[in-house]
């Protein structure tokens, strides 16, 4: 099942069937079932507060994705920046929810054991985050 929550920061995210969709669709293509993930909606300083504290990293990003998988059942929490998730779709120069549902993608990828510590892996992360955004809307319906 797939919750949604905000810490310490007000956002409504709409869509959120369409969205368990598609990451179910996500998870099947990848020969996996979703289990219990929650994504945590929170500000910048939030998360680096849980980087520092968790991962020992002091700088900010923009989803921190927190590994709780048995075999093929993909659990997880997902922790995204909002703040984060708004400054790179400016700078990218792309829709907010566009960019909102790459981070999302991202950390589902994490949880079925994509990295994206070297250059090799961050190219197939884009890839396949690219490949499943392209495939979002005749999945949900959306336009």
């Amino acid at each position: 099942m797939i919750k949604y929550f905000n810490e310490d920061i007000d956002f409504t995210f709409k869509g959120k069937l369409a969205n368990n969709r598609w990451l179910r669709f996500v998870a099947s293509a990848e020969v996996r079932k979703i289990g219990d993930i929650n994504i945590i909606f929170c500000s910048d300083t939030y998360l680096l507060d849980i980087n520092l504290k968790y991962l020992g990293h002091d700088y900010f990003t923009d989803i921190i994705t927190f590994d709780y998988c048995e075999g093929n059942v993909l659990s997880g929490d997902l922790f995204i920046s909002i703040d984060s998730v708004r400054e790179n779709a400016l700078l990218y120069k792309v829709d907010f929810f566009d960019e909102l549902y790459r981070v999302i993608v991202h950390g589902i990828l994490h949880l079925i054991g994509y990295k994206d510590e070297s250059e090799e892996e961050q190219a197939q992360m884009r890839a396949k985050e690219d490949y499943y955004l392209s495939l979002r809307q005749s999945v949900t319906g959306e336009s």
